[in-house]
């Protein structure tokens, strides 16, 4: 996390199409979710809460990607 950030790098969401900001792949990319995993270590279920919030904005703006794949994308790898 503090590398990226010190760099000024930043992996949030581009609206409204959900890709990454710092590298442009589908967002929540492999990096951020490694920042996520780390800063809501100790607050898994605010994690899931916080994903299931973004699936929901998500799920308004990509109506052509199933809502199977969606929820993969966005909750489905806290498993």
């Amino acid at each position: 996390m503090g590398d990226e950030q010190a760099a000024g790098t930043s992996h949030g969401p581009v609206l409204p199409i959900w890709s990454c900001d710092g590298c442009a792949l589908p967002w929540p990319c492999p990096t951020e979710r490694r920042k996520l995993r780390a800063e809501f270590a100790e607050a898994p279920l605010t994690l899931a809460l916080y994903l299931g919030a973004q699936l929901a904005r998500a799920s308004a703006d990509l109506t052509v990607i199933p809502a199977d794949r969606l929820h993969r994308r966005f909750v489905g790898w806290l498993r």
